[in-house]
């Protein structure tokens, strides 16, 4: 399981990662090996306000669909158009292909969520 330093995750197994005082979003190489092949995925729409734990969009695999939440309260100021056309983007690189990217009412939310270690650990007891 790959597993990207710098990075911050939730327990529901989204990424987060602050870049230049935005925090860009997405699924962890555990989420889409546990979904499978990724089908479709609907993005939030860009000026969306969210709280922290707000879903925000939805990945459909061949298996099921799952929510994906917001590891932070902002306002959604872009989204990764690419995945409309090319869901599988998610299964190929989880990490470099973001699904929103947030403007952040309070960075410190980030302190909250796991770091890239104890992220490992929740995943082996998960399995």
């Amino acid at each position: 399981m790959g597993i990207l330093e710098g990075v911050k995750f939730t327990k529901e197994h989204e990424w987060a990662r602050e870049e230049g005082g935005k925090v860009y979003i997405g699924i962890s190489d555990y989420a889409q090996n546990a979904l499978g092949d990724i089908v479709y995925v609907e993005l939030p729409a860009a000026g969306k306000k969210v709280k922290a734990g707000d879903a925000i969009s939805v990945v459909e695999s061949v298996k099921t669909a799952s929510d994906i939440y917001s590891p932070v309260s902002g306002t959604v100021i872009e989204v990764n158009d690419a995945l409309e056309d090319s869901p599988e983007l998610l299964n190929e690189d989880p990490y470099e292909n973001y699904i929103a990217v947030i403007d952040p009412e309070n960075l410190s939310e980030l302190d909250k969520l796991m770091d890239e270690k104890e992220y490992r650990e929740f995943c082996s007891e998960e399995e």
